[in-house]
């Protein structure tokens, strides 16, 4: 496992789901309340047994920074370990990474251990469960120079991803990034086992020989892997696919990241956190047990540290730490906690300058939302957006396909409706 390393990129701004990313980069977004969308990345290298892995960031890392510095701790005897690799300028070049080619290409100087033939480059705001041991053995194979992870998406899907036709061994012959209608990739279309009609989306998952990677990214200037480089490349090197026929999403948009998370609520998700063959490593708080008053959940999950007095949770998820007062009702809503706790006097203190405690007060009804990190909502307030709309921006709420937002350490009022 020397010879492989893992570099997931983490810079992105993710502007198709603001407001979630205001103030974070997209791979630091909270996540099923109490993890990150970087966490799924990273553990997925580390169950496959590759434990060399830098995260390339940029875009307001902070945050991100600070989760993988305090989560992600190699003991000392394993020879692994899991780095930030942070955008940096040099006295030749002032620019930031312009494109994920690009952040790979400005890194490659410190990819110089010799041991290292084979470099897997990952994106770090997916869901998805896979061991990366099969793809390497599948790349392994026929010496294969660059392999491709892809996936058997719908024809409505097949607009957002970049769609890849192979010839019967499996090999790349055609790439389309993003393709602006189906009758341009209409021979591009494929069988999946149950026969069903569909095409082969990359999941920007990507294996190189790290020979083949330096060569391709220093003998151009271009700043895209999905755009450029790929497309380039299979017209010169032996490129296949890797088909993976798990589950697998792209947290693009707002609406895909309001339904992935609540799906975990189901009786078997797409995506077995359960699993501890193959966990989902994050961040150890070590919080004390949820707690409840006279409740009632409904087909939902509450984290570890949360406060739920004689409320209703209906079809929702409930962060760390995250508090909920009496005679609230919270349904179809992702609530994604707290970093701290306020004591018995700081609640007391904070309610009488007219500053809702950490949570959601007494007597309020939630639907259909999300609430960011620390959010302070006070008593009856309704959070339903009560007009309908699919897309607003209030003066401290956003909605964005149906779904209201509240940002990061926002303050609702009591008595307010949205």
């Amino acid at each position: 496992m020397e010879k492989v390393l893992c570099v997931i990129l983490g810079g992105g701004q993710g502007t198709r789901l603001f407001p979630l990313t205001k103030e974070r980069c997209k791979p630091a977004v909270p996540l099923f309340g109490k993890y990150r969308l970087i966490d799924i990345a990273v553990s997925n290298c580390i169950n496959s047994g590759f434990n060399n892995i830098y995260i390339l960031t940029q875009f307001l890392s902070e945050s991100l920074n600070k989760h993988i510095s305090r989560t992600y701790k190699m003991d000392s005897l394993s020879q692994g370990f899991v780095e930030i690799m942070a955008a940096e300028q040099t006295t030749y070049d002032t620019t930031w990474f312009q494109g994920t080619a690009d952040a790979v290409r400005r890194c490659m100087k410190h990819f110089n251990n010799p041991n290292i033939k084979y470099i897997f480059v990952l994106s770090g705001d997916q869901l998805y469960k896979m061991d990366l041991q099969d793809m390497y053995r599948y790349h392994l194979e026929n010496n294969k120079e660059i392999t491709i992870a892809c996936n058997y998406v719908k024809p409505q899907d097949a607009h957002g991803l970049g769609i890849t036709g192979v010839d019967k061994t499996g090999r790349i012959t055609r790439f389309v990034e993003k393709p602006k209608d189906l009758a341009s990739i209409s021979d591009m279309a494929v069988k999946n086992p149950r026969g069903e009609d569909r095409f082969l989306g990359s999941m920007g998952i990507y294996l190189f020989n790290k020979a083949t990677l330096m060569e391709l990214l220093q003998n151009n200037k271009k700043v895209d892997f999905g755009k450029e480089i790929i497309p380039d490349s299979i017209k010169t090197k032996p490129v296949y696919a890797y088909l993976f026929n798990g589950y697998w999403r792209d947290i693009g948009t707002i609406k895909t990241f309001y339904e992935e998370n609540l799906l975990l609520t189901e009786p078997i998700p797409p995506l077995d956190m359960f699993d501890e063959r193959w966990q989902i490593f994050t961040r150890t708080r070590y919080l004390s047990p949820a707690k409840f008053g006279t409740s009632v959940v409904e087909k939902s999950i509450v984290s570890e540290g949360a406060i739920v007095l004689s409320a209703r949770i209906v079809h929702s998820i409930i962060g760390i730490r995250f508090r909920v007062g009496d005679g609230t009702l919270i349904e179809d809503t992702i609530a994604m906690g707290c970093d701290y706790y306020e004591t018995v006097d700081e609640i007391g203190k904070d309610t009488s300058n007219n500053i809702p405690p950490l949570g959601v007060g007494k007597n309020c009804h939630i639907h259909k939302a999300i609430l960011d990190k620390n959010v302070r909502v006070g008593d009856d307030v309704k959070i339903v957006n009560v007009k309908g709309l699919e897309n607003f921006d209030g003066p401290n709420y956003y909605i964005r396909d149906g779904i209201v937002i509240i940002t990061k350490n926002t303050v609702i009022p009591s008595g307010t409706i949205i």
